[in-house]
C-alpha cells in the first residue's frame, strides 16, 4: 500500500436481490475482496467494506411477475438470504446495505439532481415499445421474440438465452410484450441521457495513460477497446413504477437507470455506516479506493461510474478495479435460469463447518486471469490433499508430539543444540510473510494463498527430517535426545502460530481454531506478530489436539453431484412445458399417395451402444418381428443407451439405407422435438406386436 493513502474504502460489486447468490458470485469479487480487507484490517490500517442489494431494475420485477408477488416482497426475501449466505461464508462487510433505502434514494436524487442543475444532461425524445393493454413501456427484458441469429421465439429484448447474443428489442422478429403477450407498439418518451463522450479525453488520460501498468490486463484491455470504439451518450432514466424516481416535476413514471443509482449505493451505504464522516472515505485525496467486480461490470465501474463521479465533483476516483473472470461448473456455464449452480446458503447447509473449504478452493482456483471451472472432485481433492493433507495434517502433527514428548507445554529453544534446518525453516517463515504481503497488495490472491500453503509443506517435510519420534524410541534415547526434540516442536508450534496470521485473511474459521488450540486471544492474528518466533510462551500449556478438517468422502461430491444434475433437468423440463412450441416453417402439401409409399412400423429395441468418436450417435439393434435391424439414430445426447433398451419405437422400414461411421443405418426413429430442443420418442401409447404397421 502507497504510504500517502490514509485510509482505504473497499467495494465489492451490489448483487441483484432477484436471487441467491453461486459460488460464482463468491469466487467472482466477494471473496477476494474479503481477503484483501482482512489482509489490511490486519495491518491495522483504516479500512472500511462496503456492499448491499442491487433492489432495482428489470431483473427484480420479472422475479416478482415470475412469483406472484410485489417487487418489495422480491427484496426483502432475497436481501435476507443474500445477506445471511455472506455471513456464513465469513464475508466481513462493515455495512451490507439496500438500494430500497431512504438515504440511498436521496443520496442518488440529490447526485442527479446536481447534474441536471449543472446542464450536465441532454434532454431526449425517442421511439419506446409501448404495450397498450397494460398501459406501459417495455423495458428490454419485457419484450420477446424471434432472435435473429438462432431463431429461437422466446428471445428477450437484451439477449437469447439460447444461443447466448446480446440483442436490442428493435433486432427481434415479431416483437410481443412479455406481459400481455400483446404486440407492442412504438411510443415518444423523453429521457435524460448523460453525454457519456464529452468524459473520453479525461477517461483516456486516467486509463491509457494512468492505469495502463497497474490495472489487471482484462480490466485495462477492455475499457481501452470501449474507449478506442468512441463512447456514447447513455439514458441515465427509464420508464417503469420500480426504482428511484427522477427529482423532476416532469418525469412522472420515470425513475433512474439501475446502473446510475446502484454505483451511488456504494455512497450512500457509507453514509448509512458513518453518518458524520463518510465523506472523508469519498471525497479526501487520501483515501484509496478500490471496486472488486466480476468482469461483466467492469464498464459501468472503470467508465461510466468514474465519468458521473467527475462530472458531480469532489469525489476520489478507484485507485483499482481488480475484476475475476467468470466461473463455470463442472465445464459448464453457470446458468440460474436452468438451476445450474451451487448455491452457497445450500453449499452451507450441506457442509456445516466447512466454510473455509469452500473459500479455500475457490481461492486456490480463483479465476483471475481467465475464466476457471469448478468441479467436485477438484474441491474434494483440494481439501483431501492440500487442507487435510498438508495444512491440517502438520498441524494436527505438531500438537500432538508436544502433547506425547513435551509434557503438553511449548517447549524451550536451545541455542546450544540448533541446526541449520531450524534457522532455514525459521528464515521460510520470515520469507513467507515478505511473499504474501507483496502478492496480497498486487491482488494476486491465488498465489499468495499457495505461499501459505506452501509454508505447511516444509513445515511438515521439517519434521520428518528431524524425526523427533526416532529421537524418542526409548526413555533413555529421549532424555538424551529432549534438547533437539524441543527445539523440532518449538519452531513447529511458532510456525503453528504463524500459519495462523498468514491463513486468517484466506481461512479466518479455520485461523481462530488454531488460536483456540493455542490458548492465544485473536489479537494474536495482526500482521505485525507475523513471521516471529516467540508468539508462544515458553512453558505454556496448550489445549488436547483436535483436527482442523475431516475429509470429504466420495459420497459427498457424488450426491452433489447428482443434486446438480436433477436441478437441472427439473428446470429444462420446466422450461420445456412453459414454454410455446415454435411453429416450423411448413413445408409443401403432398398428396395421399406420396405419404402412402412411407411404411412405418413399431419396433423394440433390443440394443444399444454408442458409436466411436460420434458424440451424436448410437447404434442400435430393433426388432421389427418378422426380421432385425440395424439403425443409427442421432439421439445419443439425448439418452443414455441402457435407458433405451426394451423401448417400444415407431420406424420407417422402407428408407433407402445408408453408411453412417462405416455402419449400415436400415431405417429411421421418429422423433418430437420439445420447445427445450429434446428429442423425445414417437411410439404406440399402448404395448403392440413389434413389426405392428403404424397408420
Amino acid at each position: 500500500m502507497a504510504k500517502d493513502y490514509k485510509r482505504i474504502l473497499v467495494t465489492a460489486a451490489l448483487p441483484y436481490a432477484n436471487g441467491p447468490v453461486h459460488i460464482g458470485h463468491l469466487a467472482g469479487c466477494y471473496l477476494p475482496a474479503d481477503i484483501y480487507v482482512r489482509y489490511q484490517r490486519a495491518q491495522r490500517r483504516d479500512v472500511k467494506f462496503i456492499c448491499g442489494s442491487d433492489e432495482h431494475g428489470v431483473p427484480i420485477t420479472i422475479r416478482a411477475m415470475k412469483e406472484g408477488i410485489t417487487p418489495q416482497d422480491v427484496v426483502d426475501k432475497y436481501h435476507a438470504l443474500i445477506s445471511e449466505s455472506f455471513s456464513r461464508m465469513g464475508i466481513s462487510f462493515d455495512i451490507y446495505s439496500r438500494t430500497s433505502s431512504k438515504v440511498h434514494a436521496q443520496t442518488s436524487q440529490a447526485f442527479f439532481k446536481k447534474l441536471y442543475d449543472e446542464g450536465l444532461f441532454e434532454e431526449r425524445e425517442s421511439q419506446q415499445y409501448y404495450d397498450e393493454e397494460k398501459k406501459m413501456f417495455l423495458a428490454d427484458r419485457y419484450i420477446i421474440g424471434t432472435c435473429p441469429v438462432c431463431g429461437n421465439e422466446n428471445a428477450y429484448g437484451d439477449q437469447c438465452e439460447r444461443c447466448g447474443s446480446s440483442l436490442s428489442p428493435e433486432q427481434l422478429k415479431n416483437p410481443r410484450s412479455a406481459l400481455s403477450n400483446a404486440v407492442p407498439i412504438k411510443k415518444a418518451t423523453k429521457h435524460w441521457y448523460f453525454p457519456l463522450n464529452d468524459y473520453e479525453a479525461f477517461l483516456k488520460e486516467w486509463i491509457v495513460e494512468g492505469k495502463k501498468n497497474e490495472w489487471k490486463p482484462n480490466v485495462y484491455g477492455q475499457c481501452k477497446s470501449w474507449l478506442d470504439s468512441g463512447l456514447q451518450p447513455r439514458a441515465m432514466t427509464r420508464d417503469s413504477s420500480w426504482g428511484v424516481p427522477v427529482p423532476l416535476e416532469d418525469a412522472e413514471g420515470k425513475v433512474l437507470y439501475v446502473w446510475f443509482d446502484a454505483p451511488i449505493g456504494y455512497i450512500s451505504a457509507t453514509k448509512e455506516l458513518l453518518p458524520q464522516g463518510w465523506d472523508d472515505y469519498w471525497k479526501q485525496e487520501d483515501t484509496k479506493l478500490v471496486h472488486f467486480i466480476g468482469k461483466d461490470n467492469i464498464v459501468f465501474h472503470c467508465i461510466i461510474f468514474p465519468a458521473m463521479l467527475k462530472a458531480h465533483g469532489g469525489y476520489v476516483l478507484p485507485d483499482n478495479v481488480p475484476a475475476n473472470e467468470f466461473l463455470n461448473i463442472e465445464g459448464e456455464k453457470v446458468s440460474t435460469s436452468r438451476n445450474w449452480a451451487v448455491w452457497v446458503h445450500e453449499y452451507a447447509e450441506d457442509f456445516p463447518g466447512m466454510e473455509d473449504t469452500l473459500r479455500y478452493v475457490l481461492c486456490a482456483n480463483a479465476p483471475e486471469t481467465k475464466d476457471n471451472d469448478f468441479t467436485w472432485k477438484d474441491f474434494q481433492d483440494r481439501h483431501n490433499s492440500e487442507l487435510v493433507a498438508k495444512f491440517g495434517n502438520f498441524v494436527n502433527r505438531a500438537m500432538v508430539l508436544m502433547h506425547k514428548f513435551c509434557g503438553g507445554r511449548v517447549p524451550q529453544f536451545h541455542d546450544d543444540v540448533k541446526e541449520e534446518r531450524d534457522l532455514e525453516l525459521i528464515r521460510e517463515i520470515i520469507a513467507t510473510k515478505k511473499k504474501v504481503e507483496e502478492l496480497i497488495e498486487a491482488y494476486k490472491f491465488r498465489d499468495a494463498l499457495f505461499e501459505v500453503i506452501e509454508l505447511s509443506s516444509k513445515g511438515n517435510k521439517y519434521l520428518q527430517d528431524v524425526a523427533p519420534w526416532n529421537l524418542a524410541k526409548t526413555p533413555e534415547m529421549q532424555a538424551e535426545n529432549q534438547k533437539l526434540i524441543d527445539n523440532c516442536l518449538h519452531i513447529c508450534l511458532q510456525l503453528t502460530a504463524n500459519l495462523a496470521i498468514l491463513s486468517h485473511p484466506f481461512l479466518p474459521f479455520t485461523a481462530k481454531k488454531i488460536c483456540h488450540l493455542l490458548k492465544v486471544v485473536d489479537k494474536m492474528l495482526d500482521w505485525e506478530h507475523a513471521g516471529k518466533m516467540d508468539l508462544l510462551r515458553t512453558g505454556y500449556p496448550l489445549r488436547a489436539p483436535e483436527l482442523l478438517f475431516r475429509k470429504v468422502e466420495n459420497e459427498e461430491v457424488e450426491q452433489q453431484k447428482q443434486k446438480l444434475e436433477a436441478r437441472s433437468a427439473a428446470a429444462k423440463a420446466a422450461q420445456a412445458e412453459a414454454a410455446p412450441v415454435a411453429a416450423a416453417e411448413p413445408k409443401p402439401v403432398i398428396a395421399f399417395d406420396d405419404f402412402a409409399k412411407i411404411e412405418l412400423r413399431a419396433a423394440t429395441i433390443l440394443a444399444a451402444e454408442k458409436v466411436p468418436k460420434a458424440d451424436k450417435l448410437l447404434k442400435l439393434e430393433v426388432d421389427l418381428g418378422a426380421e432385425k435391424r440395424t439403425i443409427v439414430s442421432g439421439i445419443a445426447q439425448h439418452y443414455a443407451p441402457e435407458a433405451i433398451v426394451g423401448r417400444q419405437v415407431t420406424v420407417v422400414v422402407n428408407l433407402a439405407s445408408r453408411k453412417m461411421k462405416g455402419i449400415e443405418s436400415a431405417g429411421m426413429i421418429l422423433m418430437a422435438e420439445d420447445a427445450s430442443g429434446k428429442l423425445v420418442f414417437v411410439a404406440p401409447a399402448d404395448a403392440v406386436q413389434a413389426g405392428s404397421e403404424v397408420k
